[in-house]
């Protein structure tokens, strides 16, 4: 029995002592399963965000800009007549593909017959995937691009490897689809250059003749620029309109001071400031994809010009590649005295050459 009024005693908490300017530690926190979810749900809400916000640009706004590029084409040997006269040059219609971009292709082709050019240029891929329905296709194509023809611009093209039917470049071509087009096009005025050169020249102006060679598509192995050369004369003036730009680098020295291009639709997606990164690059497997001038390209004394074109290819959606018109003035330029110097800057082998965009 424990004596009357004596106090139990109370157990005291340890106490510890922490030097000065220091805090005592808080309670431990543990990361939970609810939380660790919560966290992974708030990213993936900003990156759908994001996601949803770049398809709506990528697909409904940047798809509609038209961006017209304007450059001074200097040409050897120009002659006098042609001296500040323009071309005009489109390219990758992609009619067939879903969602293609057929209001823009209209408003390249009323601004060009509006501006009146010496001469048009298109640069191929008019067509996608014409193994779906290639009449219909070829109907589309032809409401699009007659009116270029009635105008009375004189309008070429080149075909492109959608043309021939091919998505891959291991495919195999359909030489129908690109007979088919060619005669389409030829039939309401629009002449197909098929590794051959066309004299152009200008009304009423004596010694005005210059060259435009056009070259076969590089997926269909139907590019040779010796054949399209055969009928230049060596210091004519000309001008080079391919598809692939892979056709380029078989240009001889000096064989073409300025060639246009297409194929690459600048990458359909290249992300602003990483020059290394595109869609074709990604899902494709593919070189970095070009556009604008190229430099250390193809042999001495040539210059290659990649447009990005209009239309689609996989998805129906433009990123930091613009539609493009490339208007070019023309210039004359002196002769380079290095053209016969054969030794490339950069050379592409054939199975580099296969795996560009398309």
């Amino acid at each position: 029995m424990e004596r009357a009024g004596r106090r139990r005693a109370i157990p005291q908490t340890r106490q510890h002592s922490h030097p000065v300017g220091c805090t005592a530690p808080g309670p431990r926190r543990f990361v939970t399963k609810r939380s660790l979810l919560g966290y992974v749900r708030h990213v993936l809400q900003v990156v759908g965000g994001a996601a949803v916000i770049l398809g709506v640009y990528g697909g409904c706004i940047e798809p509609h800009w038209l961006d017209s590029q304007r450059h001074v084409a200097e040409v050897p040997s120009l002659p006098a007549g042609w001296e500040g006269r323009q071309l005009a040059v489109i390219a990758d219609l992609q009619i067939g593909m879903w969602g293609a971009n057929v209001s823009t292709v209209r408003r390249a082709v009323a601004e060009i017959i509006a501006a009146e050019p010496a001469a048009v240029l298109l640069a191929g891929d008019f067509l996608y995937k014409p193994e779906n329905d290639l009449e219909d296709q070829l109907e589309r194509v032809t409401a699009l691009v007659r009116p270029l023809a009635a105008s009375g611009i004189p309008t070429f093209a080149v075909l492109g490897n959608h043309d021939w039917g091919l998505n891959w470049p291991h495919e195999r071509k359909v030489p129908r689809y690109g007979r088919r087009l060619r005669d389409q096009l030829n039939s309401i005025g629009i002449r197909v250059l098929r590794n051959e050169a066309a004299a152009l020249r200008i009304s009423g102006v004596a010694g005005s003749t210059i060259y435009l060679v056009g070259v076969g598509d590089a997926w269909a192995r139907d590019d040779f620029p010796l054949r399209a050369l055969e009928d230049v004369p060596i210091d004519a003036p000309r001008i080079v309109l391919m598809h692939n730009p892979a056709s380029f680098v078989d240009f001889p020295a000096g064989a073409a001071p300025i060639a246009v291009a297409a194929h690459t639709h600048g990458g359909q997606f290249a992300l602003p400031f990483f020059s290394g990164w595109s869609w074709m690059k990604l899902v494709k497997g593919e070189p970095v994809p070009v556009d604008g001038w190229i430099e250390d390209f193809g042999k001495a004394g040539n210059h290659l010009y990649v447009n990005r074109g209009i239309g689609f290819s996989t998805v129906p959606i433009r990123i930091n590649a613009v539609p493009e018109i490339t208007w070019f003035t023309l210039q004359a330029a002196p002769v380079l005295q290095s053209v016969m110097d054969e030794s490339p800057r950069r050379t592409i082998s054939r199975t580099s050459r296969s795996s560009r965009p398309g």
